[in-house]
């Protein structure tokens, strides 16, 4: 990583923060949705997971193609920012109804971060090792999504779904603060 331009190294830390927060929640949300909100069941963990990603799915073809490659870095931050709040919006939801909501707003922040973060990502790539900087991406990514799920079910079998979330929303605001150290010529020189 070390030896990353400056714009790859902070998409990458950011991301690493972000998929690490929400990998707190990973292995514990269906049984928040089953056992703590009205009308919880495992069909509406699906449906929930199906409304993340069927609007993720469709917004983000219509947001990349409909927005100027140089409208990336703010559509970046607004994606991230979106992504960034739905764990507070857990620990406030009480029925199935307020968690499909913010399953939208998740998708909905996915759909302006995704196409956002890989355009940004795949034009600041370096000749001659892609290959290798997206392998350390992903990697870092896994490895860090892989403690925190871990960890993130242990701490909510010992406190709390809340304190869970709360961490998850705290982590995922540091990959996005970590978002507006990119430099605005900088990185939109190349897309």
């Amino acid at each position: 990583m070390v030896n990353m331009n400056k714009t790859l190294r902070l998409l990458m830390i950011s991301d690493v923060f972000v998929f690490s927060g929400f990998g707190l929640i990973a292995p514990i949300l269906a049984i928040f949705i089953k056992d703590d909100l009205i009308g919880g069941s495992i069909v509406a963990a699906g449906i929930a997971s199906a409304i993340f990603l069927i609007t993720h799915s469709v917004l983000q073809i219509f947001f990349a193609y409909k927005f100027n490659p140089k409208d990336r870095l703010w559509m970046l931050h607004v994606g991230t920012a979106l992504i960034a709040i739905v764990p507070f919006g857990y620990i406030f939801a009480t029925h199935i109804y307020h968690l499909y909501a913010i399953q939208f707003i998740y998708g909905l922040g996915a759909s302006f971060a995704y196409p956002s973060w890989y355009s940004l990502f795949s034009a600041h790539l370096e000749k001659g090792k892609k290959g290798y900087q997206w392998s350390i991406y992903n990697s870092s990514v896994g490895i860090g999504t892989a403690i925190t799920a871990a960890g993130g079910a242990w701490l909510a079998d010992k406190t709390s779904f809340e304190l869970v979330f709360a961490l998850t929303g705290i982590i995922s605001v540091v990959g996005l603060v970590i978002l507006f150290w990119l430099d605005r010529e900088q990185t939109l020189r190349k897309v």
